[in-house]
């Protein structure tokens, strides 16, 4: 299917064309109707010459309705634009053509309407040249008369060709489905309506509400009930959950959306008195940066919009939503908007100002959206640094991520731009330079610490954390490059230098191991040297004393000469006869003998062990068997 939106000045004949083509009738009310007047949006369907199905969004035409209008062009791909040949274009045509290219619409139709009334030629000429200083040069434009048939043959393969050349929208994209009908059918309960562009709705299918989820009950495409329906379609969808929908609101994707109220956008230009203008003057030619068939990331002629009001009305989808404006340089503007949306980057908001008098052309700017999630701009000169940031920003992960520094795979996805390159760790992406900047900043982080803390073993990996302002631990360790390490949740780098007192405490307790190297002071005698708890963790850390295990320390090496000690004995030997080989306790035979057996310097069998030395000239094992550990074992917290 495909969906063609109508547009044009009121009473030019849009929905006598549709009826026309369609048969239907897109006037809904019976107001309308009596009234010979398109109030509401209405819809109509028809099957091509090709066989392809399009289905017509018919928009109201008085400027009472602009708002209407832009609910239906909104999510439109293309548009049928209609100018009556016996009147010309009118203020109407000028700011439906304004929405229009603001919106970013490229794809279109020029249909001059009542060529039985007068000559199309002069309205044709006048409505192409402003159309191609639009945004909508090369349409192809057609001369019809919906009361009498003339042209009506051509409008239906020129409207085929036009479907044809449309971009095939994502069937995998997610769902943003903007409401323009909401209402209750007895026996059935809540139904809404809308275009879905992109993406795929099937029933059952769990959606988002401004309220909270809802689900999909049943679903129907231009009254036919069907299982699933893809974009571009226009649908109907019967919904069972809390969530009261309402017109302006979006059904999403969960998670897939950014929900805000603050954006940041970059301007399309406008005239110097805030109005749209004709062909040449300063509206037109207007360049929407992201917008539908928009070069991405490009100014576009025009000056910097410096005169806007300071609120005005965004338009996007069916969504009109108050917002307040503050400039911050050049193009470059933040809108807060009186509800929250869920927007991606490189949406195009169209601004209008309602209160303008009668008349005027109040469609001001498309605005494209930069950022969703835009930092704080408090501090004195930061709005100016913000506008240099962005103002030849190419919307993109990397954009986003020059801002954010770091962000997760899935904001990036919900901000409307998945990443391209691989994660720094986890499903965290980072802006290069930043990463090199916080791998260059945590030796330092460290040191400063070691310097503060010279009796711990190194950087709890949490104090690094808040250091470097990181939101996960995990980076932490990503971080870490040679020669600092992670063990047992803390950062070191190296051999840390131990304080006099601690190295003194240390050569006194090598004194006394000299003559008796495996008999390992007990507690109270460590603290008469000096060694308390965090004293022998830092000798440890520097590699000045070996830990055997909690409260038993020995000088570096020994657990080596000990092995070397109990190859001389008779293999296997027991407990026994390795404390009297050694000359020391049980107290420390034990788990002298546990660390050997870690090491792989010894193998127990029962009550007994075997020596394992490693041939001369190599390095000691140190494999475990299952279930063991060992202190140096490292973790990334």
């Amino acid at each position: 299917m495909h969906v063609v939106a109508t547009a044009g000045h009121v009473d030019h004949g849009k929905s006598t064309l549709v009826r026309a083509l369609t048969g239907m009738e897109p006037d809904r009310l019976e107001e309308e109707r009596r009234r010979g007047l398109t109030i509401e949006l209405g819809y109509a369907w028809t099957a091509l010459p090709s066989g392809e199905r399009l289905a017509f969004v018919d928009v109201p035409g008085h400027e009472r309705f602009l708002a209407t209008m832009l609910a239906g062009v909104g999510s439109a791909p293309a548009v049928m634009f209609v100018v009556a040949a016996d009147e010309g274009w009118m203020p109407q045509s000028e700011e439906h053509l304004t929405a229009v290219e603001a919106l970013g619409v490229r794809h279109g139709l020029l249909v001059v309407t009542r060529a039985d009334l007068a000559d199309p030629a002069p309205a044709m000429e006048t409505a192409r040249a402003r159309l191609a200083a639009g945004g909508l040069a090369g349409v192809e434009a057609l001369a019809v008369s919906g009361r009498t048939g003339q042209g009506l043959d051509e409008l239906r393969g020129a409207l085929d060709r036009l479907v044809a050349g449309l971009p095939a929208p994502d069937p995998e994209a997610p769902v943003r489905l903007w409401i323009d009908r909401a209402f209750s059918v007895h026996g059935s309960g809540t139904v809404v309506t809308g275009t879905l562009p992109e993406g795929r709705i099937a029933a059952g299918d769990e959606l988002e509400l401004p309220g909270g989820p809802v689900r999909v009950r049943a679903l129907e495409s231009l009254k036919e009930p069907l299982p699933a329906v893809t974009g571009v379609a226009r649908v109907a969808l019967n919904l069972r959950g809390r969530a009261v929908p309402e017109r302006g609101q979006a059904l999403v994707t969960p998670g897939a959306w950014t929900v805000t109220d603050l954006v940041d956008v970059r301007l399309s230009p406008v005239g110097a008195d805030g109005r749209g203008a004709g062909p040449g003057g300063p509206g037109r030619g207007l360049d929407v940066p992201g917008g539908r068939g928009a070069a991405e990331g490009r100014e576009g002629p025009g000056a910097p919009v410096d005169r806007l009001p300071a609120r005005l009305t965004a338009h996007i989808g069916s969504a009109a939503v108050v917002c307040s404006v503050r400039p911050l340089g050049g193009r470059v503007v933040r809108l807060r908007l009186a509800r929250p949306l869920p927007l991606h980057v490189g949406d195009v908001l169209l601004l209008r100002d309602p209160g303008r008098e009668r008349g005027e052309v109040r469609v001001l700017a498309g605005a494209s959206v930069l950022d969703v999630r835009p930092p704080s701009v408090s501090r004195r000169g930061a709005a100016r640094e913000r506008a240099a940031e962005l103002a030849g920003a190419v919307p993109g992960a990397a954009a986003l991520l020059r801002t954010h520094r770091l962000l997760r795979a899935g904001e990036l996805r919900a901000m409307g731009c998945p990443p391209a390159d691989e994660p720094v760790c986890g499903d965290w992406h980072a802006d290069p330079e930043h990463w090199s900047r916080l791998v260059a900043r945590l030796p330092e982080a460290v040191r400063r610490y070691a310097a503060g803390h010279p009796l711990e073993p190194g950087m709890p990996v949490e104090a690094a954390r808040h250091a470097l302002g990181l939101p996960d631990r995990r980076l932490v360790a990503a971080l870490v490059r040679p020669p600092l390490s992670v063990a047992d949740g803390r950062i070191s780098g190296g051999r840390p230098a131990l304080p006099a007192p601690v190295a003194r405490a240390v050569a006194r307790l090598g004194t006394e191991l000299s003559a008796r190297p495996f008999l390992a002071p007990e507690a109270g005698r460590l603290a008469e040297l000096g060694l308390g708890p965090r004293e022998l963790a830092a000798a440890v850390a520097a590699g000045a004393l070996l830990r055997v295990a909690d409260g038993i320390v020995l000088l570096p090496g020994a657990d080596v000469r000990a092995a070397r000690v109990l190859a001389r004995l008779p293999q296997p030997f027991t407990v026994s006869q390795a404390r009297q080989a050694l000359g020391t306790s049980r107290r420390v035979a034990v788990p002298l003998l546990e660390h050997l057996d870690r090491r792989g310097l010894t193998e127990r069998d029962g009550d007994h062990r075997r020596c394992r030395l490693p041939a001369p000239g190599t390095a000691p094992p140190n494999h475990r068997k299952s279930g063991q550990t060992s202190h140096s074992r490292t973790s990334p917290y």
